[in-house]
């Protein structure tokens, strides 16, 4: 079961790592909304980062917006850096969740993920870079999640997150290289063979065009899934993530910006004027196909259907927030339903057991069916 109580050594339920950052300014007020959630009512919380007047600022920002003047005094400030590794270890060690919110986290995660495994700190970020993700699965031996995902209508993308799409796109051919010496083991297809779609398609689903997407969604889906198999023996789901992209005029701006963004990122001075841009959304539909309870699915095809949507607020200042704090508060309201032993786990292998969904629900993060 994992440990969630606090101690004299380890006084913090969460250290909000990068609080000045876009990101954690806003978990920041987040955490502040929720203290309530925390184990029988309360939760002590500190903030952290390099700079210390910046996490004042963070603090004072958060007290004026929210008209709560004690966060001011309240919340205390510990100051680290990931490019000094003794003073990451001295946050780590009086926290039990680090909410890391330091991006891209293929480039500052891991030193971050190491300290936490070293000194007994839980582990969350919200991480969609699927490369990073494979960097720092040898290190992690505490709870990890993610955003559960982004879409393609409203909303925006800042900084970290920015560069990671950047980046991630520049080095995809080495994420390939990277995933072969896991060397896994196919999982077990059940039924008929999930149809893999075009680079471009008309969708009937949702009547537009349509392109495979892009983001570390199918990579968590996938790792998901074979920890059920491996760990459960559960029967896996077949997986695949496109974005719509609108009609014929869409395309022809989305073909001319996929052109662009293609040659900017293989130069540094393209990557530098693209992490100056930004743009995003949140919402996801998922249609999904398979067989009623008795039907062999050897004898012919999917004879039932389910379709549900994930949608909410603004995805960076509000959504992402909301998601990263009530994972954290999950871990320490419910530790028994999550899994036995430390590791690496998506969203949907560690929270599986837990009223996570009800806790999004709750908070403006909507699961339904359409």
């Amino acid at each position: 079961m994992a440990r969630v109580e606090t101690t004299s050594n380890r006084p913090y339920h969460l250290v909000i790592f990068g609080a000045s950052g876009f990101t954690g300014q806003f978990v920041v007020e987040e955490v502040a909304r929720t203290v309530s959630e925390g184990p029988k009512g309360t939760l002590k919380w500190a903030v952290a980062g390099r700079s210390k007047q910046k996490l004042e600022n963070v603090l004072e920002q958060a007290a004026g917006v929210l008209s709560k003047p004690e966060l001011r005094s309240e919340v205390d400030i510990i100051v680290a850096d990931v490019g000094e590794p003794d003073t990451l270890a001295a946050m780590c060690k009086q926290a039990v969740i680090v909410l890391n919110c330091v991006g891209p986290y293929r480039f500052y995660g891991e030193p971050v993920v190491k300290a936490c495994v070293e000194n007994g700190a839980h582990h969350i970020d919200i991480s969609g870079e699927p490369q990073g993700a494979v960097d720092l699965t040898p290190y992690l031996q505490t709870w990890e999640s993610s955003t559960p995902g982004n879409s393609s209508r409203g909303g925006c993308i800042h900084d970290g997150t920015w560069q990671s799409a950047v980046y991630g796109f520049a080095d995809s051919v080495k994420l390939r290289s990277l995933r072969r010496k896991f060397n896994h083991k196919p999982l077990p297809t059940v039924g008929s063979r999930l149809k893999r779609r075009g680079a471009l398609f008309y969708s009937n689903e949702i009547q537009q065009y349509a392109l495979p997407f892009m983001g570390s969604d199918p990579s968590v889906v996938k790792r998901t899934q074979r920890f059920l198999v491996e760990e459960h023996e559960a029967t896996p789901t077949q997986y695949g993530a496109y974005a719509g992209v609108g009609g014929i005029g869409n395309i022809i701006k989305l073909m001319f910006a996929g052109m662009m963004f293609w040659f900017l990122v293989k130069f540094s001075f393209g990557r530098n004027l693209l992490i100056k841009m930004e743009g995003s959304s949140f919402q996801f539909a998922f249609y999904g196909e398979g067989y009623k309870e008795g039907q062999d699915p050897s004898q012919g095809k999917p004879d039932g259907k389910i379709n549900t949507m994930v949608q909410g607020p603004e995805c960076g200042y509000v959504a992402t927030p909301i998601t990263m704090v009530q994972a954290a508060l999950t871990i320490l309201n419910e530790p028994t339903a999550l899994p036995k032993k430390g590791g690496v786990y998506t969203p949907g292998a560690a929270f599986a057991k837990t009223t996570l969904i009800d806790r999004l629900n709750k908070h403006g993060v909507k699961f339904s069916c359409i």
